[in-house]
């Protein structure tokens, strides 16, 4: 897409106008192997994306390796046969590229981004790890570290990252979403180089992942780039389905949790359909009205108004399977939080009785799709916009018509999605309740007697 034309999407976005038409191409190349090769041509800027979706995430682990996936997210930058750490690196930031990667519930994802000219290195560094990675003690043992470490700074020490994994764990019974993709403290420590062995050769092949490449490129031409570094590579048999489904909840989870914090808070989550279930596009658009930005429901009525409330956010999660719409807010010194709790609900619950105005839908509608379309802008964002729609929707192509479908959602959408997704019975609550710190140990009396 070019600059141009973005900038004038943009524009008619300002106004209440008609869904924006996605420009930018999208072509399918398939090898023999069962790699998946999005192609998104952009000759607007010298520079290139390329991002490697792997369909592997927490979702595909078990107890006793969660945490695997993203382990493997940090094994992946130790070197592979034919580059070395040390020259993967030199490789990529030496050619004006960057890197980096993440981890999510359904899938692990690596990407660089580099000078146009330079998309062969990119993909014989991707391709050389995907099947020659280098997997021994010595580097299980210091991403381990790197992980436990993660761990302790995101959630252990954390009260909000502590709480959201206190709500995985109690809203989920059955489905691997009950962990998240950091794992259990236990099983990262106990994570053997055999299971690594075992998984990242299950899981990291040509027919469980899929390429995007996003940018200045000529397709033709990049084709022969990708049959080169990645045609030898042999495919493997496919790793087993996510058999399970998560049961219908059928009463409210109330959890309080004691943790070390200076202020109660609240977080909760309601059980909400699959990614590519029409009833998310209404659910993200209920998400606008409560919570996005100053004038929003819930910032307006608990932060600018009664100040009770530092902060209130959340939104419908989209995911592969099953997810939640959370919710989550801390009071302010002195605020009650049964009140902040007893506001939110109440909010929520008038999105099932009163239509939303007109005015205030197409804000909403009109925010996801500015949101949207600012996150095509650059190669990168593109290529992650295209990629989490095949992972999400199982059809990357689902990303032309989201434009429409925002700007297709009404008032009664909004008010059938609140009374069908967001009731009591479908949510888990943590309710944060702050702890004083232990006190230190006394120091030893080491004074000698006389």
């Amino acid at each position: 897409m070019t600059l141009r034309l973005t900038v004038l999407i943009f524009l008619i976005l300002a106004t209440i106008a008609p869904a924006a038409e996605l420009a930018f191409p999208i072509e399918k190349q398939q090898l023999d192997n069962g790699l998946m090769v999005l192609l998104i041509p952009d000759h607007s800027a010298p520079s290139v994306t390329v991002q490697v979706w792997y369909k592997t995430g927490s979702k595909n682990e078990r107890p006793g390796i969660t945490g695997i996936s993203h382990l493997f997210e940090h094994m992946m930058f130790k070197g592979s046969k034919n580059f070395p750490k040390d020259k993967f690196d030199r490789l990529v930031n030496g050619n004006g590229g960057v890197n980096n990667a993440w981890t999510s519930f359904d899938n692990t994802t690596f990407y660089e981004v580099m000078p146009s000219d330079k998309l062969s290195i990119a993909l014989d560094l991707e391709a050389d790890r995907s099947r020659y990675l280098q997997i021994n003690d010595s580097n299980l043992g210091s991403e381990r570290n790197v992980v436990i470490n993660e761990r302790l700074w995101r959630y252990d020490n954390s009260p909000f990252g502590a709480m959201y994994e206190q709500l995985f764990n109690n809203a989920f019974v059955a489905h691997p979403y009950r962990w998240l993709p950091i794992g259990f403290r236990s099983d990262i420590d106990a994570i053997s180089l055999q299971e690594c062995l075992d998984y990242y050769h299950t899981h990291y092949a040509p027919n469980n992942s899929f390429l995007v490449i996003s940018g200045d490129f000529d397709s033709v031409e990049a084709m022969k780039l990708v049959k080169k570094a990645y045609g030898s590579l042999k495919s493997v048999p496919q790793p087993p389905p996510i058999k399970t489904v998560e049961p219908e909840q059928k009463g409210e989870k109330n959890i309080d949790f004691h943790k070390v914090a200076q202020l109660p808070a609240i977080m909760a989550g309601y059980k909400i359909p699959e990614g590519k279930n029409p009833d998310i596009i209404p659910l993200q658009v209920a998400g606008k009205v409560l919570f996005d930005g100053e004038s929003s429901r819930l910032y307006h009525r608990l932060v600018y108004t009664e100040q009770k409330a530092i902060f209130v956010q959340g939104a419908a999660m989209v995911l592969h399977d099953p997810s939640l719409f959370y919710v989550a807010a801390q009071a302010v010194p002195g605020a009650s939080m049964d009140s902040i709790k007893r506001e939110i609900f109440e909010e929520v619950d008038r999105l099932k009785t009163e239509p939303i105005s007109a005015n205030e839908l197409q804000k909403a509608k009109n925010q996801m799709e500015a949101d949207f379309i600012t996150g095509l802008q650059s190669n990168e964002g593109r290529a992650s916009e295209v990629g989490s729609y095949q992972i999400d929707t199982d059809d990357y192509s689902n990303i032309y018509s989201y434009p429409d479908k925002i700007q297709a959602v009404t008032a009664d959408d909004v008010m059938r999605v609140a009374n069908k997704y967001l009731t009591e019975n479908h949510r888990t609550v943590i309710n944060l309740i702050p702890t004083k710190p232990p006190k230190p140990a006394a120091a030893p009396n080491t004074e000698e007697g006389k």
